[in-house]
């Protein structure tokens, strides 16, 4: 006889409350920092410390998007909404930048560092951790457009962000840019984005990881959105 699980709104809070959505996320971050902590200790040395910054930047556009969601009155106006995507899209790189982390698996290795695998499964915490917030905040903003404006198909929306914000990490980890740099400096951030949009040809390595990166994240994206994973 086959044993029938009960549904999810039939069970007691306190035996499903780790299956909501924002818990898991909180857990999972719980998680990478206590495994950032335990290396720290273990070794002694601030290798990986910057996962940690990084993750907090990723967290910026999610918040963002969770407040203007929840505080209809900030988007009462389609300039505002616009204003709010312009501050979004300098902010969403981030949360899928930590992707890129995973170049630096193998750095600070010797006898009396953490394992291989310990630093493996550190990165990809925090990448994914900054890959899910990365997508809900990405949807959070496609509902959130949706209000406004109107257009046939979510490919127009979410490949161009996802394109973007390859650019965007491009930007990151080879210019050694930041978001911050977009207040700072401004005219350096978009003279050199717009030196590679122009000249695509002598910018081919930034073009082929934006139209690679891109290609993969709205898969992602979609497929997620399509199970239903971030609903």
């Amino acid at each position: 006889m086959k044993t029938q699980l009960p549904s999810p709104d039939r069970l007691p809070k306190r035996w499903y409350w780790s299956f909501d959505l924002k818990n898991l996320l909180m857990l999972s971050t719980l998680f990478g920092a206590a495994m950032l902590s335990v290396r720290i200790i273990h070794t002694g040395r601030f290798t990986f410390l910057g996962l940690a910054w990084n993750l907090l930047l990723a967290y910026l556009p999610y918040l963002l998007t969770w407040v203007l969601l929840r505080n209809p009155f900030l988007t009462r106006s389609k300039i505002l909404v616009m204003f709010y995507l312009g501050i979004w899209i300098c902010w969403i790189p981030n949360s899928f930048y930590i992707l890129t982390d995973l170049f630096h698996l193998g750095d600070d290795r010797n006898d009396f560092m953490a394992p291989g695998w310990y630093d493996l499964v550190l990165i990809l915490s925090f990448a994914w951790n900054g890959l899910i917030l990365g997508i809900l905040s990405v949807q959070a903003m496609e509902k959130l457009l949706l209000k406004h404006f109107s257009w046939s198909g979510e490919i127009l929306f979410v490949f161009p962000v996802m394109w973007l914000s390859a650019l965007g990490v491009y930007a990151g980890r080879y210019l050694r840019f930041n978001s911050w740099d977009m207040i700072t400096n401004p005219f350096l951030v978009f003279g050199d984005i717009a030196h590679i949009l122009l000249h695509p040809f002598a910018m081919h390595d930034a073009w082929s990881m934006a139209v690679c990166f891109s290609g993969l994240m709205t898969l992602i994206y979609l497929t997620i959105n399509r199970l239903g994973l971030s609903r």
